[in-house]
């Protein structure tokens, strides 16, 4: 396979036409190759417009929407961010290039490893990947400027939006089947949010998501 011509259609066919502008962005996914994150039996199929599966019920994001959270979270150089679900790592080395350090976090062993083994053979210095659970874990190195989370939640915890600093945003897919949306926080002060719908998007659970509250009447 041409990689390097897969890549430009990736950008041309997929991403720009879902909105994502940011050359910065588009830059990083030209640079970074997808192909080497991806679990080497479904390698060929790194530039397919669908979640892949990467076992213990985890997933990696589609091309398009990896670069979309990445736009619409806007990324700053002198960031600290943290990526919740590391998965095989593709999304911390994308935020690599645009933030001054990102942490990933991993619940799943095998991943984490893999993660840190694809960072190091990519030249990515400013990331590394920690194991834990994302959403129940205060995580050491917080506060955040950005948090981006790779999986859907009912909700977004309080102790997750708590990680950020006053200022700092967090993006998520939140919601419950049929419609879920991409949403936007920003922490506006010590105990304030500012929340945006950005658009709709469903994906699977995020690994140990605490469920919705119920209703009581």
């Amino acid at each position: 396979m041409d990689w390097e011509h897969a890549r430009y259609l990736l950008v041309e066919q997929q991403i720009r036409p879902w909105e994502v502008l940011d050359q910065q962005v588009l830059q990083r996914v030209l640079d970074v190759k997808r192909e080497d994150f991806v679990p080497t039996d479904k390698r060929n199929l790194a530039f397919v417009d669908t979640e892949l599966p990467l076992g213990h019920g985890a997933c990696m994001l589609s091309p398009k929407m990896e670069a979309r959270l990445l736009q619409d979270v806007e990324l700053q150089s002198t960031d600290k961010v943290l990526v919740v679900g590391a998965g095989t790592g593709y999304l911390v080395a994308l935020a690599a290039g645009l933030a001054a350090q990102v942490y990933g976090v991993e619940i799943e062993p095998e991943l984490k490893r893999a993660a840190e083994e694809n960072l190091v053979r990519a030249g990515i210095r400013n990331a590394r990947v920690e194991l834990g659970d994302g959403v129940q874990d205060l995580n050491a190195q917080a506060p955040f400027n950005a948090i981006i989370v790779t999986g859907s939640v009912a909700e977004v915890p309080q102790a997750l939006k708590d990680q950020l600093a006053v200022g700092g945003r967090l993006i998520a897919v939140v919601g419950e089947l049929p419609i879920m949306s991409a949403t936007l926080f920003l922490r506006v002060d010590q105990d304030a949010w500012r929340t945006e719908k950005l658009f709709e998007y469903n994906l699977p659970r995020l690994k140990n998501a605490p469920a919705a509250p119920a209703f009581s009447f």
